[in-house]
């Protein structure tokens, strides 16, 4: 568990890999993975419990992370990488030809961290829900992470496992919903509405929570707030505000970076943003 006035240096290094990692290659989605670099920071390098190097699929007395919205998988990476799940080299590897770090998260190549393979957006949630249960049953008081993308949720499983979950009362799941409000093709508002977020899961049954996931202040105060709500008979939802691009200043406030590489140019912009830190690059 690292102190929490390490994890801003952390993200920062995080934010350099993910750049690095989708430029190689030309290929990826940074503007999401920018985005969510603060909160899998907090999550893998101080409020989980987790141990890298006893990593195993069940997960057994463990906290389990599940990344539905998988296209971001370059933040994931290398939050598993530089947590201790593999070596922060094989970042260089990203989407290369038989490398275990495709552009979505897949099990079959081994790769640990990954218990379940995602990017088939709506999916993630259900199988959180599967895992939460599982512990539940086996009376394992750990708890399951799932992040989901907003656009995500315009996708029906998701609302389907938000009923069942709470009907269920799987009140040792937190879901963080990504709330950047950009897609792919434009902004959620444009595409398909997903207004009052808040108050269709409250609806729905659960326990209701709104975070800035770029504001450390915030999110220290927000995610031990949700721990504190389990185990009280309803799932926990973070509706979790993020800017998408975050730390690069042309890649913020616009959906094109959802899905598009920096160009050599514009990398050295981007990394001259976002200081060199003591981790160093990989």
């Amino acid at each position: 568990m690292s102190n929490l006035s390490n994890l801003p240096e952390i993200a920062t290094q995080i934010r350099r890999d993910i750049l690095r990692m989708v430029h190689a290659v030309n290929s990826g989605h940074p503007g999401g993975s920018l985005g969510c670099a603060d909160y899998l920071t907090a999550l893998y390098f101080h409020y989980m419990k987790h141990n890298p190097e006893a990593f195993e699929i069940s997960g057994n007395e463990q906290d389990i992370f599940v990344l539905s919205n998988g296209h971001i998988s370059p933040v994931y990476y290398s939050a598993l990488a530089r947590s201790g799940y593999f070596p922060v080299s094989e970042l260089a590897t990203f989407r290369k030809l038989n490398t275990r770090l495709q552009g979505h998260p897949t099990t079959h190549e081994g790769l640990p961290g990954v218990r379940v393979a995602t990017g088939s957006l709506g999916q993630g949630l259900s199988v959180a829900v599967g895992f939460a249960l599982q512990k539940k049953l086996d009376n394992d008081s750990s708890t399951v992470w799932t992040l989901t993308g907003d656009g995500e949720l315009q996708e029906g499983q998701i609302w389907e496992a938000v009923m069942f979950a709470a009907h269920r009362k799987v009140d040792n799941l937190i879901v963080a919903v990504d709330f950047n409000q950009k897609q792919i093709d434009g902004t959620t508002g444009d595409v398909m509405g997903i207004t009052e977020l808040s108050s269709k899961f409250q609806a729905f049954g659960w326990t209701v929570l709104e975070m800035d996931g770029n504001d450390w202040d915030n999110i220290h105060q927000v995610i031990p707030q949700a721990q504190s709500q389990l185990g009280q008979g309803k799932p926990i939802v973070i509706i979790m505000k993020t800017e998408m691009g975050q730390g690069v200043d042309f890649m913020m406030g616009t959906h094109a970076w959802h899905g598009k590489a920096p160009n050599d140019e514009q990398l050295e912009k981007a990394l001259n943003q976002l200081p060199v830190t003591t981790l160093g690059d990989y």
